[in-house]
C-alpha cells in the first residue's frame, strides 16, 4: 500500500511541476502553539500544550506539503509528520479538494503501526458571505490496530465582523469493527493581523467513556502563516 501512495504522491508532483511552468510556485510557512492538539475530537497530547508548523507548496491548483507537531499517546511517539498531495478544481460554485495523506510517527513503538494514510475528498460552497463545506477521508489501514476506517464531516464558517469569524464542524468517525464516535466544534477566530490569528474553540464527543482524551475541552491555539 505505502508503495502505491508515493506512487500517487509522484504523480501529483509531477502534475504541480507542469502547473509550475504555467503559472509558477507559491510557498508558504505556518508555525503555531496551541493549548492542545484535537484531532476530530481528541486530545493527540494527553491535553498538554501543542506546538506546531508546517510547509505548502502550491502550483495552479495542485499543492503539496509537509505539517509535524508534537504528540503523546503515552508511549515514547513524539512527534506526528505528515506528508500530503492533492488538486483543488472548482464544478460550477464548489470549491472541491482532492488529495491523499500519509500520517508518520517519531517514536512510535515496533509494531504499534500507527502510520497510516487516508484519501480525502472534500468541497465547499458559498453561503451568502459564509460557506458550507462537507468532507470524506477514507483509510483502507488506519492508525495502530484499527483497519479500513472512514470519517465524515460537515462544515460552515461565516465572518461576523471586520476581523472575527465564527466556524463549527460535526463529524462521525467509523471502523470496522468498534471504535465509531461522533464529534463536534464550534468556536471563533480573530484576526490579530494579516499573518496572525487566534482561535478560541470548543470540542466535544460522544463518547467519555473511552477516555479523558475523548472529553469536552476549550482549546485556544494561535497561528501564523507567511
Amino acid at each position: 500500500m505505502t508503495s502505491r501512495i508515493f506512487a500517487v504522491v509522484s504523480v501529483l508532483a509531477l502534475s504541480a511541476g507542469v502547473a509550475q511552468a504555467q503559472e509558477g510556485p507559491k510557498l508558504s510557512y505556518n508555525l503555531g502553539v496551541a493549548s492542545d492538539y484535537v484531532f476530530r475530537g481528541v486530545s493527540q497530547t494527553q491535553e498538554d500544550p501543542q506546538l506546531f508548523g508546517g510547509v505548502d507548496l502550491s502550483a495552479g491548483k495542485v499543492y503539496a506539503g509537509t505539517w509535524a507537531s508534537n504528540v503523546d499517546f503515552g508511549d515514547k511517539t513524539d512527534a506526528e509528520i505528515d506528508l500530503y498531495a492533492g488538486y483543488k478544481p472548482t464544478l460550477g460554485a464548489a470549491s472541491l479538494d482532492l488529495g491523499v495523506i500519509y500520517y508518520g510517527y517519531v517514536g512510535a513503538p515496533k509494531g504499534a503501526d500507527y502510520g497510516n494514510v487516508e484519501f480525502k475528498a472534500a468541497g465547499s460552497v458559498p453561503a451568502g458571505k459564509g460557506a458550507l463545506g462537507a468532507a470524506v477521508f477514507y483509510s483502507p489501514d488506519s492508525f495502530g490496530a484499527a483497519d479500513e476506517a472512514v470519517y465524515y464531516e460537515l462544515n460552515g464558517s461565516y465572518p461576523i465582523a471586520a476581523k472575527w469569524s465564527v466556524s463549527g464542524a460535526i463529524g462521525r468517525q467509523t471502523y470496522e469493527g468498534s471504535g465509531d464516535y461522533t464529534t463536534w466544534n464550534v468556536g471563533a477566530a480573530y484576526a490579530l493581523t494579516d499573518k496572525l490569528s487566534l482561535d478560541l474553540r470548543y470540542h466535544d464527543t460522544d463518547e467519555h467513556g473511552f477516555g479523558k482524551v475523548y472529553g469536552a475541552r476549550a482549546v485556544a491555539s494561535l497561528k501564523a502563516v507567511f
